[in-house]
């Protein structure tokens, strides 16, 4: 024991003489930076940091000031996911078609975009209109603060860095000639097209598509064969923006909750933070912890490419995000002058559009011109979706407005929340730099306090300005959707702005539903309505989200769990790790029993298929009533429950599915009691059944044996479930029987933090970044924090001095920029 002890200590003297003498050398970045004035060149300097290597490489970043603390991350994000960054520089350049092709697709990561051609139009005519340029010259508050700026700079300088002393050995892009270094502008551009994800990046296809009608002569035989959208079905329309702005339905979600002192073992506040984010390219979470001595000290994930931690806690308070319902755009319709499409009124006063010529190169074939037209609202946009047509025809057409296309601050509030000291910083954080686009906060400080808050950036659509400026469309689309088509020739229907507000045209925060030091706070992807059942938020506008509606079984299944919970009281770390984990899927609980019923009672055991072949369901029955109602990879029944309840839900609407209907009055237990009569049952059962036979599947496989992924050979089950089982641990896969079911995660739990105080100068926190730090399949780090989310095991995190120190795997290294 004594020599073991000493052996530690002789360890701790070591890493620590070597931090100190690495510290030593790092030159005050300030003295030494070498900027290029318009941030157009690569970033140089003589930069330098150092990073301390823990288990599962997580690196912790320690810097002497901004730059060099993003000369370290943007290092250390390089030496993980060199490929996957240059593929999103790529793309934010408007290069997709010249290197891989214009029909080929992106990741997704960074826009919702089709293919690669729509993809450069955009992207590329964002960087010639120097809009990033202009945002970056914006002065604070409004546009990005120095530190940031500095900040962007050194991750700039890092990643250049890397580049040049290593040599890349990922197979995804060895050798490839579109690996470049990076400036300031292209780092910036890459927080711009995060910005706008929720807005012009998910209408690009509808932007770069948008031609005007032929004029004059042609226009009579043109319109003859277009809709005039004031013709169109309102209702058509109000369902498409329903769908389209249905949290429940992107690829991204989150849980987050928060508990107060007052449910604790130790008067502390407790946060579980759950994101579902891809599991592959540029949305993907990275850890770290960034350290400026006296000045900064955080630990979190970043998404790849962002400079700061978006998601994690400090030594006083710990927040995550969930993608909010706040809609975070609308609409203009624009009445155009008859005798030029390309011009529309305001006030009675002609404006000509825009053009935006945007010449894209492309792979094998001749470049690529293409107009785009754009209004003092945003650019016009023929479509939303494949389902919200929005055409261009001689009498009108619609301009997208998205306020976050001025908001280049989402990093400044990620620095001012790593700074924070309590909830109520946290929200003073949101309110001074008002970045995040699409996502709540949810909250809890070592004082025991609690936050839940949707301060997001939206358009300020109040329901008295949709109620007097709403077009026909909008009257239909508002309601349905918290998307406002407004009259876009009437100067007085702009929408207004707040005097909290930072920039023109948005909320201020004193608006945004907020709920301080409830004994839990909870989101699941439904609006504020009920972050704390107890205690519902209302009053707010529409574009907000909606309340006293239906919420997802996942929102009705965290909100019966985090209520039992703080009733409970006496919670713990270990209670939200094993919440984690516990894959109760409540759509199991609610309708497996009285499935089972239903098919115990089908004639014969058989039930007719949609294909009108009798299929033999007896076995499923015995099945589906000994399921333990989890998802757990071990569990019997999951498997059989889950492509049975997607088949009836897609089939069955909710009025035909439910005996006992939705009440607001009780909204966490309604709707509930299965109609066993609803003859979508039987059919479901059936195709269910035969097609996992066909597959050669048992009825009652264990889960994890037909959902897994594939690492280094090895095949890893994965427990958690779908959203239609309204699992917490959240598992998106796509299906396919050929490969044996559920071959790989395509959405779902990320970057998961449990963090708690006990009374002591550091946090406790376990941590899990469910598909590890690289990309790199020949990476230690590929696959060893995907191991530990098949067994459901976390990952210590290593937070103050004297953890980082003692890990058994520390390692310490000063990298430097070559001047």
């Amino acid at each position: 024991m004594h020599r073991r002890t000493r052996s530690t200590l002789r360890r701790v003297a070591l890493a620590g003489a070597l931090l100190l003498a690495a510290t030593a050398a790092v030159p005050p970045a300030h003295a030494q930076a070498r900027a290029a004035p318009d941030g157009r060149t690569p970033a140089g300097g003589g930069l330098s940091a150092v990073i301390r290597y823990t288990e599962n490489g997580i690196p912790h970043i320690l810097g002497r000031d901004y730059a060099q603390v993003g000369f370290g991350t943007g290092w250390a994000q390089a030496a993980d996911q060199v490929c996957v960054l240059a593929d999103g520089f790529v793309t934010v350049s408007g290069e997709r078609s010249r290197w891989f092709g214009q029909d080929a697709s992106t990741d997704g990561s960074l826009s919702s975009v089709t293919r690669n051609l729509s993809s450069d139009l955009y992207f590329k005519g964002v960087r010639e209109s120097g809009t990033v340029e202009r945002l970056l010259a914006t002065p604070a508050p409004a546009g990005p603060s120095k530190d940031l700026k500095e900040l962007m700079r050194g991750w700039a300088a890092g990643y250049n860095a890397w580049l040049t002393r290593n040599k890349v050995t990922d197979p995804a892009c060895k050798g490839a000639g579109w690996l470049r270094p990076v400036t300031t502008v292209d780092v910036a551009a890459r927080g711009f097209a995060i910005a706008v994800l929720g807005g012009e990046g998910r209408g690009i296809d509808g932007i770069t598509g948008a031609q005007p009608p032929a004029p004059a002569g042609g226009a009579r035989a043109a319109a003859r064969h277009e809709t005039d959208p004031r013709e169109a079905d309102p209702a058509a329309a109000a369902q498409a923006a329903r769908e389209f702005f249905d949290t429940s339905r992107y690829a991204m979600g989150s849980n987050a909750v928060a508990f107060a002192g007052s449910t604790t073992a130790s008067g502390r506040g407790l946060l579980l933070g759950n994101p579902h984010y891809p599991w592959q390219g540029g949305r993907r979470f990275w850890q770290s912890q960034q350290t400026i001595p006296g000045e900064l000290n955080v630990s979190g994930g970043s998404l790849l490419g962002m400079p700061a931690v978006s998601i994690g806690f400090n030594e006083k308070v710990a927040w995550s995000h969930t993608v909010a319902t706040g809609t975070p755009v609308n609409l203009h319709e624009l009445a155009l002058d008859p005798a030029d499409p390309t011009a529309y009124l305001v006030d009675g006063v002609p404006q000509k559009m825009t053009r935006r010529t945007v010449t894209v190169p492309v792979a094998g074939g001749d470049p690529v011109t293409r107009t785009q037209w754009w209004t003092r609202y945003g650019p016009v946009v023929t479509n939303l979706g494949a389902g919200l047509a929005l055409p261009w025809t001689t009498r009108s057409a619609y301009a997208l407005n998205d306020p976050n296309a001025s908001n280049l601050r989402g990093s400044d509030t990620a620095l001012a929340l790593g700074k924070a000291r309590s909830v109520a910083g946290i929200q003073d954080a949101l309110a001074r730099t008002q970045g995040l686009p699409w996502v709540n906060t949810v909250a809890a400080d070592s004082a025991g306090g609690t936050l839940f808050t949707q301060t997001q950036v939206l358009p300020r659509i109040t329901d008295e300005l949709a109620a007097r400026c709403s077009t026909p469309l909008g009257r239909a689309v508002y309601p349905a959707s918290g998307l406002a088509v407004l009259d876009g020739a009437r100067g007085d229907c702009a929408p207004g702005s707040d005097a909290d507000a930072v920039q023109p045209g948005v909320f201020g925060p004193g608006k945004a539903p907020t709920l301080r030091d409830a004994p839990y706070a909870e989101n699941s992807n439904d609006s504020a309505w009920l972050a704390n059942a107890d205690r519902p938020l209302t009053g707010y506008e529409r574009v907000w989200g909606n309340v006293a509606t239906p919420r997802s079984l996942r929102t009705r299944g965290a909100v019966e769990d985090v209520s039992a919970m703080a009733a409970k009281g006496r919670l713990t770390v270990a209670d939200l790790q094993r919440l984690q984990f516990a894959n109760r899927a409540p759509a199991g609980d609610l309708a497996a029993a009285d499935a089972a019923r239903s098919c115990s009672a089908l004639p014969g055991g058989t039930a007719t298929a949609a294909d009108g072949s009798a299929v033999d369901v007896s076995a499923a029955c015995a099945v589906l009533a000994r399921w333990d109602r989890t998802t757990d990879a071990d569990s019997r029944g999951a498997l059989l429950f889950d492509r049975f309840w997607r088949r009836l839900t897609a089939s069955t609407p909710a009025a035909g599915l439910w005996l006992v209907p939705f009440s607001a009055a009780d909204p966490v237990r309604t709707p509930r009691t299965l109609n066993r009569e609803a003859p979508g049952i039987g059919r479901a059962l059936a195709d269910t059944v035969a097609e996992l036979r066909a597959a050669g599947i048992a009825l009652d496989a264990p889960l994890g044996e037909h959902q897994f992924v594939v690492r280094g050979g090895r095949k890893l089950p994965v427990g958690g479930g779908t959203e239609a089982l309204g699992v917490w641990n959240k598992v998106e896969a796509r299906w396919n029987a050929a490969a044996g079911g559920y071959p790989d995660v395509a959405n779902g739990s990320s970057h998961i933090q449990a963090v708690g105080w006990d009374g002591s100068s550091c946090p406790v926190a376990r941590t899990l970044l469910t598909y590890g730090q690289s990309s790199n399949p020949g990476s230690p780090y590929y696959a060893d924090q995907t191991r530990l989310f098949s067994e459901e095991r976390w990952v210590r995190a290593r937070f103050c001095e004297r953890d980082i120190l003692t890990s058994p795997q520390l390692k310490v290294v000063l990298v430097r920029e070559r001047r």
